[in-house]
């Protein structure tokens, strides 16, 4: 079967949270596939962006995984362009040397990224990551049920900024901040703590609570759009503070 017809054996009723695979290597489809088949997945499979575009607009999976270098259209451009629509978490796939791309992937909204050759093992992990943490926040993103009432944590309100985990909500002087679940974790472990400098390692940890390894640039990259966010809200923002050499902290204005 083309890759791109597989829309997995899975039936409409399927309660298994799917994963959208987007590679134009067909033998990474066809394991990585089977792999997460195996514990538990239904997954579909895109050999390329351009055809993988439409379906994940229209039928959003709980996760996906691009590959950054395809034909017709890559992983990039085609992130740019569900992030216009739809908040799903993304996780790269990069070659070793892709550092640029890899900062501009994050910067555009992915979630995650793991370095090729990969370990299928360390994928499966990101990815229940990931869906844990979109599931603790309630986030609303189609495919990812939110959590029973109680299970997230009170609304966060520090000056002009409010913070909703059951509805995976942000606001800013009242208006809406779209944040990935990434995003979200990293704010919220700055906003309950105004002042108290949190090191990188302490933001991954309340954003990658599973023992996953993460570069420290990710954080530097997730904070630098988050900061694009509030700006295009209020040009003015300046509550998420640096301190070079030692970590993040907010600023309760």
């Amino acid at each position: 079967m083309h890759a791109d017809e597989q829309v997995s054996a899975e039936h409409a009723a399927d309660d298994r949270q799917t994963i959208a695979l987007v590679d134009d290597d067909r033998n990474i489809l066809t394991t990585v596939s089977i792999a997460l088949q195996a514990e538990g997945f239904a997954t579909r499979v895109y050999s390329d962006g351009e055809a993988a575009l439409k379906a994940l607009v229209e039928n959003p999976p709980d996760l996906a995984v691009f590959d950054i270098k395809m034909p017709r259209m890559d992983g990039l451009e085609l992130l740019r362009k569900v992030r216009m629509q739809s908040d799903i978490p993304v996780i790269f796939l990069t070659s070793k040397d892709d550092e640029q791309d890899e900062e501009i992937g994050l910067g555009l909204g992915a979630d995650d990224y793991i370095a090729k050759p990969f370990s299928q093992r360390l994928l499966l992990a990101r990815i229940r990551a990931i869906l844990r943490r979109a599931s603790n926040t309630g986030t609303r993103t189609e495919g990812i049920a939110p959590p029973p009432s109680g299970d997230s944590g009170p609304v966060v309100e520090r000056g002009r900024l409010t913070m909703d985990p059951a509805r995976h909500q942000v606001t800013w002087d009242g208006e809406p901040v779209s944040l990935t679940v990434t995003e979200f974790l990293i704010l919220e472990a700055l906003a309950v703590r105004p002042g108290v400098i949190k090191s990188r390692n302490q933001l991954m940890d309340a954003a990658y609570p599973d023992d996953v390894f993460v570069d420290d640039r990710t954080v530097d990259s997730h904070i630098k759009r988050m900061r694009r966010k509030f700006r295009s809200v209020d040009p003015e923002f300046s509550a998420i503070d640096t301190l070079y050499g030692a970590g993040y902290s907010f600023a309760d204005t």
